[in-house]
């Protein structure tokens, strides 16, 4: 199996894998689970990021920042005629999740279906189903269960605090596009997995001892504020935002100059960018002025970093998004090529021959992923 493959593959698996901001265990125990199958430790900071460490053949540790958790909605309240009120997780338009089948996740262990609706849903008898403001508390969630008032809510177990995810439907055409929500940032742990996948298929190792971390808040804006102090620069692998004036589009990788959080670290910004040159990445340079990242929290934090950030373009971004596969293609690269672990005359080559382990000069060899 190529791991382009396996990428595609192992993203279709953790989309599906409900993980709204404050509910992560289920995905990063099966993140952690998948990097173990590689040979790779795992430990869990105190606030439950996912920290995997690949060792590297020389000095120095290099972090490498995605996120697992997704946009979402917790229940605020049970209205009189059983319907639930929510609490936004995110920064998401309520028109995006409007008409969303979602699943309710209770705090003890029970999951339910519904669908996420305007409190005017019908325009056959509604006056203002067209008109009323698409807002928080104009929306509701309407439970597959037979209930007519709060009392029958709470028997089911429902209750505030409970958790909403929305299904992502993915769908993966045979033209390479992959359609579905939550791309963001589930997207970039895939290609993660992917330099992990080949790192232990070939047995290279990577220039530096690398800190790979999987948190759970950056949604809310506080994914990364812990990092092993250890850490020298921290490369955020996130999506690349598409659209209005952005030169970045769904089939590369886009490499942010700066964001809503302030420019990115100037040295390691032109060092992405001569790699990708160097190693006939397809990339974009953009600033995404309605943005923040793992490296923005990290920073925030205090922490004393180098930081840059790098991912696959995506787009209609917090909505039903879209990408390309050939972005993931290209994400891969530069990631590849930034981690030392890729010759350039190979990287020109690498996904038309599978991204196998013959590239590590074992032409028989299959890939472990």
């Amino acid at each position: 199996m190529s791991d382009l493959s396996y990428i595609t593959e192992i993203l279709e698996e953790l989309i599906r894998i409900p993980s709204p901001s404050g509910y992560t265990g289920p995905v990063l125990e099966r993140i952690g689970q998948e990097a173990a199958k590689f040979g790779y430790a795992c430990e869990r900071s105190r606030a439950g990021s996912l920290i995997i460490t690949v060792p590297g053949r020389g000095a120095g540790v290099l972090g490498l920042v995605a996120h697992a958790d997704t946009l979402g909605a917790m229940v605020r309240s049970i209205r009189p005629d059983g319907t639930l009120a929510i609490f936004s997780v995110g920064g998401f338009s309520m028109q995006s999740i409007e008409g969303s089948y979602c699943r309710i996740l209770t705090r003890g262990g029970r999951t339910y279906t519904g669908t996420v609706e305007t409190v005017s849903p019908s325009v056959h008898t509604y006056d203002d189903a067209r008109t009323l403001e698409r807002t928080e508390r104009n929306m509701e969630v309407r439970i597959d269960e037979e209930v007519r008032s709060r009392e029958d809510v709470e028997e089911l177990g429902i209750g505030p605090g409970d958790f909403i995810s929305f299904d992502p439907k993915f769908v993966r055409t045979e033209s390479g596009f992959i359609k579905s929500r939550h791309l963001d940032d589930k997207a970039s742990v895939a290609v993660l997995l992917g330099l992990l996948s080949f790192l232990a298929g070939s047995g290279k190792q990577p220039e530096k001892t690398l800190k790979i971390l999987i948190s759970g808040y950056e949604e809310v804006g506080h994914g990364c504020s812990f990092l092993p102090p250890e850490v020298e620069e921290l490369l955020a692998v996130d999506m690349g935002a598409v659209g209005a004036d952005l030169s970045g589009d769904e089939y590369r990788v886009s490499i942010c100059a700066g964001d809503s959080s302030g420019p990115y670290d100037f040295e390691m910004t032109n060092r992405l960018i001569r790699l990708a040159q160097e190693y006939g990445v397809d990339y974009a340079v953009d600033i995404f002025p309605h943005y923040r990242s793992d490296v923005s929290a990290a920073r925030a934090a205090g922490h004393e970093i180098r930081g840059a950030l790098i991912g696959p373009g995506v787009l209609a971004s917090h909505g039903q998004e879209r990408t390309h596969e050939r972005a993931l293609e290209q994400t891969f690269l530069l990631l590849a090529a930034f981690t030392g672990v890729l010759e350039p005359a190979v990287s020109r080559q690498f996904f038309r021959r599978g991204m196998r382990t013959e590239c590590a000069g074992d032409p028989g060899a299959g890939n472990a992923g």
